[in-house]
């Protein structure tokens, strides 16, 4: 099952990241004061499906529980879950490993699409075309903006996703600015459009903004 590799070199990211902290004062000294944005460069790569799994898997978890599961999942497929080994896992195993019944039923359905074609799961990067992608993937039950969004930035290297829908985002961006009033999914929305084409770079140095 094809594995995704680095789209994006070290030296793309850094004229992305001149781009800008040229653009932005306050952006360009989170920029300065941590590591460059490895958004691209992915140094274990997985299949388009596990890396959706992990996502669903993920959704409002902490990082620790999250990773505890996942890696409960993958002893449950016998070392990789691709949908084949998925679809024959139990509802009472998953929920043993700590999946919820919601998520169950998330993965059971990823994996038919995959496993029936209906979706090319693990062609999805040959689509240009981000709305394309979360158009398929969002007619899925339970494959939310957020599933989608974290999937095209870490696991594609799509430069211009910007998840308002997630805290950290919301959180970051207001530590970076220093916001007296939470912002709003919308709010922020409008504010980063003069990011565009970088918006997932910006998300992710919002995320860094929050680490101490």
């Amino acid at each position: 099952m094809k594995k995704s590799k680095s789209v994006i070199s070290p030296s793309q990211m850094r004229a992305v990241v001149a781009d800008l902290s040229e653009r932005d004062k306050r952006l360009a000294k989170v920029i300065a004061a941590h590591p460059l944005c490895t958004i691209g460069r992915n140094p274990n790569p997985v299949s388009h499906f596990e890396s959706l799994v992990e996502s669903v898997i993920s959704q409002q978890l902490a990082v620790k529980a999250a990773d505890t599961i996942h890696a409960r999942v993958v002893d449950l497929a016998k070392g990789e879950i691709s949908p084949q080994r998925i679809l024959r896992i139990t509802q009472a195993q998953m929920r043993a490993a700590g999946v919820s019944g919601a998520k169950y039923k998330t993965i059971q359905g990823l994996a038919e699409a995959a496993h029936s074609k209906r979706i090319a799961i693990n062609e999805l990067h040959k689509i240009e075309n981000d709305a394309e992608i979360f158009s398929q993937l969002t007619s899925l039950w339970g494959i939310g903006p957020w599933t989608v969004d974290m999937f095209m930035i870490f696991q594609l290297g799509r430069l211009d996703i910007w998840p308002t829908g997630d805290l950290g985002v919301r959180r970051g961006y207001e530590k970076i600015y220093k916001l007296k009033e939470e912002i709003t999914p919308r709010e922020l929305d409008k504010k980063g459009q003069k990011f565009s084409p970088y918006r997932s770079v910006v998300a992710w140095y919002c995320w860094r903004a929050l680490e101490k």
